[in-house]
């Protein structure tokens, strides 16, 4: 495979970004990077090519859809495939992610299997 995407996971509690990268691990990701929060993440998207965000939701001081939005306007970044991770089920929370611009949202827990399609949906719509 020539094509190794390079994935940003974003959480400010460090055993959800261990969770995740080891799912992304398991479905063949390996060039996986991730920050704290959503100042860091900035820093990171501006430093370094990245081919897919997943952030949670529930994150300080920044939240998942502050992120997002300051994802969207940023011209070089605002194409980037986007998953929005969230305990949160709650229908307007959904609808202001895609207001905002996310490319999928998973509601917590989730499988690998799970993640995979999600991943594989956001990559044919970008």
């Amino acid at each position: 495979m020539d094509f190794v995407p390079s994935v940003l996971v974003v959480d400010d509690f460090l055993t959800m970004r261990r969770i995740v990268r080891n799912q992304l691990e398991e479905i063949g990701f390996r060039d996986i990077d991730d920050a704290e929060d959503g100042e860091s993440a900035l820093r990171k998207l501006r430093s370094k090519d990245f081919h897919l965000i997943i952030s949670d939701w529930n994150m300080q001081p920044m939240t998942g859809l502050e992120f997002l939005k300051e994802v969207r306007s940023d011209r070089r970044l605002k194409k980037l495939p986007f998953i929005m991770v969230t305990a949160e089920s709650k229908i307007e929370n959904v609808q202001a992610a895609r207001e905002a611009g996310v490319t999928n949202y998973i509601i917590k827990p989730f499988t690998a299997e799970v993640l995979r399609k999600k991943i594989a949906a956001s990559f044919a719509a970008a």
